[in-house]
């Protein structure tokens, strides 16, 4: 499969190194241009693409950058790209840390639903609740013990079924988290979020979601991130931080 992967950041680059390594053909690029994602695309054995030209024959594309930026992109960037092509956005907004507020997401917009209509078509949510160090060390293969789980959100039912494909062969077991709408149960400060559980717990975690609880928690979850930072945490740390912080009070 040709695979098309804008952003290499934690998540995007972790996802292209997977990808390839399960045997997809993945072209990577950015804002900056072809020469910015050489680097990476050659460590990584993938093919560096200027944005113009990455979307090319591609059978699934992965938008893997912040939503800010979304905005920001090319009008009618997409507008070639076949509708049978799914699009795939892996962000998360984070205001207050690293995003500028947008008014709609501020006012309870789903947060993907807003990219959608950024990009002018229907997005699949995925790998937006893992964790980079969870994406590149802890996938395992199909029926093993233990796998975790990644939530998959969207309207387009096909799209849907390639990307869950996608997150088998990465390494994880796919949960399928309901339409675009629904994709805010899996955003940042809710019960699913980035917990490392597996599929038989994720489940119950993302139907216990409240809506509207998560913006309330942004505002301790910016106080207390940055000092369980300062405490270089472990792997093991962050994931009990998250589950505590993020569980239904």
């Amino acid at each position: 499969m040709k695979i098309a992967i804008v952003g290499i950041g934690s998540i995007g680059g972790t996802l292209a190194r997977r990808l390839v390594t399960a045997g997809h053909e993945v072209r990577v690029a950015n804002s900056r241009g072809k020469e910015a994602v050489s680097t990476f695309a050659k460590e990584a054995g993938a093919v560096p693409s200027d944005l113009k030209d990455v979307f090319n024959d591609a059978n699934a594309v992965i938008l893997s950058i912040p939503q800010p930026a979304m905005a920001a992109l090319p009008k009618n960037l997409l507008a070639a790209l076949p509708a049978s092509v799914p699009v795939v956005d892996t962000s998360n907004y984070y205001p207050g840390l690293r995003d500028e507020r947008i008014p709609a997401l501020e006012d309870g917009q789903t947060e993907s639903v807003w990219v959608s209509e950024q990009l002018g078509r229907p997005v699949i949510k995925a790998f937006n609740n893992i964790l980079a160090y969870s994406l590149e060390n802890l996938g395992k293969p199909k029926g093993g013990e233990g796998r975790l789980g990644v939530a998959v959100a969207g309207d387009d039912a096909g799209h849907k079924r390639l990307v869950m494909q996608l997150v088998d062969e990465v390494g994880f077991e796919p949960v399928d988290s309901g339409s675009l709408e629904d994709s805010w149960r899996q955003q940042p400060c809710t019960p699913a979020y980035c917990c490392d559980y597996t599929a038989d717990q994720m489940r119950p975690a993302l139907s216990a979601a409240v809506k509207g609880a998560a913006a309330q928690k942004r505002e301790a979850f910016n106080t207390q991130l940055p000092v369980l930072f300062a405490k270089k945490p472990s792997h093991d740390e962050v994931i009990a931080f998250n589950r505590r912080f993020n569980a239904v009070n």
